[in-house]
Parts: C-alpha cells; sequence; structure tokens
C-alpha cells in the first residue's frame, strides 16, 4: 500500500482516486474549491436547475467500466442514463432549412439528410464519417487507451497524419496536412454539410480553420456511440462518482488549496497547503491543469465558454430536440448550441422549461457587464432568427461568463481544455500522465488524452495503471 495525494477532485482525478483506493492505496483528495466535479456543476434558482459544464456524454463505456472496477453497483445502479433520441438539430441561416440527424442510426441520418437537403447529401455525409472510422480505427487505442509517452518514438502514430483526409483537389495542399474546414469543405460539397461538420468541431471547443482534418473523428464519435443524457442533469454523474470514492474510503478535504509539490531523493514525497501545512505522501496526482502544482505546461488550444441559462414559461413543446445547433450567416461555422433537456428534474413543473445556450468564446472574454449584454442579446436574436421562440418566453436568465469557470475550476481565462486529436505533428496532444518527476503523475483534461468527459476517465485509469507498474501499456 502507498500513500496518494490528488490534487483536486475533478471528473479525471476522483477517476484516479476511486481505482487506487480498490487497489488497496490510502489515497487523500485536496480540492482548492468548496465542492467536487470540477466544471461539472449546476446552478438552481427558484426551481429551475442548470448544467453549466457538459450538458451530454459520449461514450458512456468508459465510466460504466470505471464503476465495474470499482465496486459492485454498477454505473446505471447509481445515475438513469438516456440516449437522446436526436443527436443533434442543425438549423441553417438565411433560410437554408433544418435538419434533425437520428442518433446512432447510420441509415436513418443519411435518410434524413437525403430529404432535408438533397438526394446525395446523406451518403457524401457517410462517405466522411467512413473516412473518420479509419482514422479513428488506426489511432483509437495510443489516442485513448495508452498512456503516452514523452519520447518522439512513443508519439508516432499520434502524430503523423492519419486515413483521413483524401481531398480530390489537393493542389497546394498537397505539402500540408489540411484542416477540418478545408477538408468539410473539399469532401461534402454542400455548404451547409459543411457547416455541420464545423459546428460539430467548434462545439468541441477547436476552431475548425485550424484543427486538423482528423477532428472529423468527434462527428464519427457522435454517429457510431451515440449522444447520451444522466437524468437529473450531468451534475449526477459526479455525484455518484464522488460517493464511489466515499465507499472506497477516499479521504476529501476541501477548501484545500495545494501550493506546490514536495520533492524528497528525487521524487515527489507529498504537497504544501495554503495554510501552511504539509501532506506527505509516496505518490502526487496532480488533477488541476498546467496552472496548478504539478500541472504539465498543457496546451493552448481551445477556447472557454460562454452561457445563458434560461427560464422559460411555457411547456416544452413536443418533439423539441435536446441538441439544436444555429447556425449563423455572420459567423460561419460557429453555431449557438441551444440545450433544452426534457427532464422534471430541471423545472419547477411542466409548463415551465429551461434552456441553455453556449458558445466558445476566446479565454477571458466577456469580462464586463456590458460586454455580457451585448452578447447575450446577440445569441438570443439568433436563436429567434432561427424560429425557436424563447424570448417571448422568457422568465429571466443567468449569464456564466469565462471568469465563472476560471473562479471555480482555476483555468486561466476560463479555459476549456478540448479533445486530444491525432496528425498535426502531434501539435493538439496532451502532456504525458507520468511526468519526469518520479511519482508524480496527471491527470484530467489537462493532460493525456486531453478535455472531455470520457478522456478525464480514461486519464484516471492511466494513472492508476501507472502507479501500479510505471512500464504499464494498457488497455483501460
Amino acid at each position: 500500500m502507498v500513500r496518494v495525494v490528488v490534487v483536486g477532485a475533478g471528473m479525471g482525478g476522483m477517476a484516479a482516486a476511486a481505482r487506487l483506493a480498490v487497489a488497496g492505496h490510502e489515497v487523500a483528495v485536496y480540492e482548492r474549491s468548496g465542492t467536487y466535479g470540477g466544471a461539472v456543476r449546476q446552478y438552481a434558482r427558484e426551481g429551475f436547475t442548470f448544467d453549466t459544464g457538459p450538458g451530454l456524454l459520449h461514450l458512456p463505456a468508459v465510466y460504466r467500466d470505471l464503476f465495474v472496477k470499482t465496486g459492485r453497483e454498477q454505473l446505471e445502479d447509481r445515475v438513469e442514463l438516456v440516449q437522446v433520441p436526436v443527436t443533434a438539430r442543425h438549423v441553417f441561416a438565411d433560410g437554408g432549412g433544418a435538419v434533425s440527424l437520428p442518433n446512432a442510426s447510420r441509415g436513418k441520418v443519411i435518410s434524413a439528410l437525403d430529404e432535408a437537403l438533397g438526394t446525395g447529401a446523406g451518403e457524401r455525409w457517410a462517405g466522411m464519417l467512413t473516412r473518420a472510422r479509419e482514422a479513428w480505427e488506426a489511432t483509437r487505442r495510443p489516442l485513448l487507451e495508452e498512456p503516452l509517452r514523452d519520447e518522439p518514438s512513443s508519439r508516432g502514430t499520434l502524430s503523423r497524419d492519419g486515413a483521413y483526409p483524401a481531398l480530390r483537389k489537393r493542389g497546394l495542399l498537397h505539402r500540408r496536412t489540411p484542416t477540418l474546414a478545408e477538408a468539410a469543405q473539399d469532401e461534402l460539397r454542400d455548404p451547409r454539410l459543411a457547416a455541420m461538420l464545423r459546428g460539430c468541431v467548434w462545439a468541441h471547443g477547436l476552431d475548425p480553420a485550424s484543427a486538423p482534418a482528423s477532428a472529423a473523428v468527434l462527428a464519427y464519435i457522435e454517429d457510431t456511440f451515440g449522444t447520451w443524457y444522466v437524468r437529473g442533469g450531468m451534475r449526477a454523474l459526479a455525484d455518484a462518482l464522488y460517493e464511489r470514492c466515499l465507499e472506497r474510503r477516499v479521504a476529501f478535504h476541501f477548501d484545500s488549496a495545494v501550493t506546490g509539490v514536495r520533492e524528497k531523493d528525487g521524487r515527489a514525497a507529498g504537497v504544501d497547503l495554503a495554510d501552511g501545512s504539509v501532506a506527505d505522501a509516496d505518490v502526487v496526482v496532480a488533477g488541476g491543469g498546467p496552472a496548478a502544482p504539478g500541472g504539465e505546461g498543457g496546451t493552448e488550444q481551445g477556447t472557454a465558454r460562454f452561457a445563458v441559462l434560461l427560464a422559460l414559461r411555457g411547456a416544452r413543446p413536443e418533439g423539441t430536440a435536446h441538441r439544436t445547433l444555429v447556425h449563423r450567416a455572420e459567423a460561419p461555422g460557429q453555431p449557438v448550441t441551444v440545450l433544452r433537456p426534457d427532464d422534471p428534474a430541471l423545472r419547477p413543473d411542466d409548463a415551465h422549461e429551461t434552456a441553455v445556450l453556449t458558445l466558445p468564446v476566446a479565454p477571458g472574454s466577456a469580462a464586463d457587464a456590458a460586454a455580457a449584454a451585448r452578447l447575450v442579446e446577440q445569441l438570443l436574436a439568433a436563436t429567434d432568427a432561427a424560429g425557436l421562440g424563447l424570448s417571448e418566453r422568457l422568465l429571466w436568465h443567468e449569464v456564466r461568463t469565462p471568469a465563472d469557470n476560471e473562479a471555480e475550476t482555476g483555468a486561466p481565462g476560463g479555459r476549456v481544455p478540448p479533445p486530444a486529436l491525432p496528425g498535426a505533428r502531434g501539435a493538439f496532444l496532451y502532456p504525458a500522465n507520468q511526468t519526469r518527476l518520479p511519482g508524480l503523475y496527471t491527470a484530467g483534461g489537462w493532460s493525456h488524452p486531453g478535455g472531455g468527459l470520457p478522456a478525464a476517465g480514461m486519464s484516471g485509469a492511466m494513472v492508476a495503471g501507472l502507479v501500479q507498474d510505471p512500464e504499464w501499456r494498457g488497455s483501460v
């Protein structure tokens, strides 16, 4: 048994803590704030409840595996997972119409696209997903299931450009990897299809104009593995993981900021706390990101998140999609995401509805009230132009700026880590979980395998494997 200190009670840190505790180690978590879950939080007011972080879950198998490996009760014994019927509804600007993509049904997706956008649209979209699948199959294991080594030879497959894309007219692009935006325009040959692909990547906090074409794997994951919601809001997933940690006798210390990692005899030996005390340990797991003590640099990729929480009068219209992407003529490829969960737990009664508008923004932006108010007006105007009719039903709204996320998570500028991507010479990868200091590991969205709820859970599994065996190779 070894003594383990985990810095930060985010999803990655708790995933590592639960796995290490069930392996027989003594685990203590030190969290700078007063609660757990990292960015997976909720805001409640007057009977309305809103997720202020992730609103949907992809690859739920990651958390199913976590619960199987750490206790008798499975994930579905703790939370209710709901597969939403529509992956996303896309509404196009300037009378371009709309299309709803059925969840995890390639044949139905093809039919829906042909009907809404014209014959052949479905096959072009399916062809793009097929090429994205080739990139996924070539990189899935080293990207998501194996520890990343910092040696260049270890990063080989992930640094090289994968099987995607295959542009029809390369020209100058023959000498470099095309971006996701370039691949979308070349292959899909319909501005609305291209907007859908760019919008999927944008919603993950990546700029389609700079992200490599391998970012198409994000659309493939949604199409193939489905999109899920946790009844009661995504915070329920953090609650379940926290409770599992307590059952495994993980000790939590809230309002306990860590100021540094202690070293002794050339390895990690514990942490210094803001109150002047010391927590000794044989292993330290830094889960707070690049700005936290023990963080390993991180990446400058990604954006922050601006959100508007809407309390609405009137019942949720029947057939409303859980997620709608509103494509704007003034900002091609940068749609507004509208989340409208059909969940009685989030509203005071069935005569009201909740909605959350989100938009990736520059870190630190919308810092003053006037700038935030202008952005709220723009987002509401975009949804009104799309025919959603939210403004006329608005009771009140609450704004969540990048500064709010920074205050809660400590991420500079409120930055949200995007998913890791293969290709682009490794520019979209994250630092390895095993650091240069023996006994110090990193977990969470700012370390391998990157941002997003599934990746956070996977990072915890990788750290647990490496603590047990520094030469561990996976899989999770």
